[in-house]
């Protein structure tokens, strides 16, 4: 289902309904000034926000109009308490949610970084399953995931959420098995250059030893 870009604040605001429902379920769905207070978290935020009521009011507003989050239905309670509705919308498996929600909370991260901040939510038991994670967010119609430009003097690449439209750069994440073939293609080269360091360095040495020896006959 297609939704309308979203803003940072309805971003933020969709991240901590989801985060809250899962790892705080007895006290979700959660009232307004609840969901103000988990959207201006000081931990596991990036960017820290300090959004006030209205501010919050009119993201939920308009993530109720494309049906992704609003009004929790009977529940017992004066106080209006509001819930996400994502798994309604996209169908999310639990991984899915998990690193979608990380990646609304804290902006772009790499597979690492999103294995260990999503444990909460959801246990990856390997590197290779967050990126097959990704790639399926990524190939989703719209795609909601995609990885970024490398960074200079940066070994991993970092990952970004879509769900506020294309990031500069960006590219569809790849399928799995290519990702692999070409990191074992990474491995190749820089043992090869392993190799060829060494063997440079033995010439050296050689090179050295050499004329040690034409020195006895000068």
């Amino acid at each position: 289902m297609s939704v309308d870009f979203l803003s940072d604040v309805e971003v933020r605001v969709l991240g901590a309904l989801v985060e809250k429902d899962i790892t705080t379920p007895d006290y979700y769905p959660l009232s307004l000034n609840a969901l103000v207070n988990a959207c201006n978290q000081k931990n596991n935020r990036e960017p820290v926000m300090a959004l006030g009521e209205e501010a919050v009011r009119a993201a939920l507003d308009s993530l109720q109009r494309q049906r992704l989050a609003g009004p929790a239905s009977g529940a017992d309670s004066r106080v209006t308490k509001y819930e996400h509705r994502l798994q309604e919308v996209f169908n999310f498996d639990r991984r899915e949610t998990a690193i979608l929600c990380v990646l609304m909370l804290r902006g772009a991260q790499t597979p690492g970084e999103l294995r260990g901040r999503t444990e909460r939510m959801y246990r990856f038991e390997e590197l290779e399953d967050v990126v097959a994670t990704l790639e399926r967010l990524s190939q989703r119609d719209p795609p909601l995931a995609a990885i970024l430009p490398r960074q200079p003097g940066t070994k991993e690449s970092r990952y970004a959420h879509l769900l506020s439209g294309a990031v500069e750069g960006a590219t569809l994440v790849p399928h799995v098995a290519d990702a692999e073939s070409r990191s074992g293609e990474g491995d190749r080269m820089a043992r090869l250059e392993e190799e060829v360091k060494a063997l440079r360095g033995e010439l050296t040495e050689v090179q050295r030893q050499l004329g040690e020896f034409r020195k006895q006959f000068e």
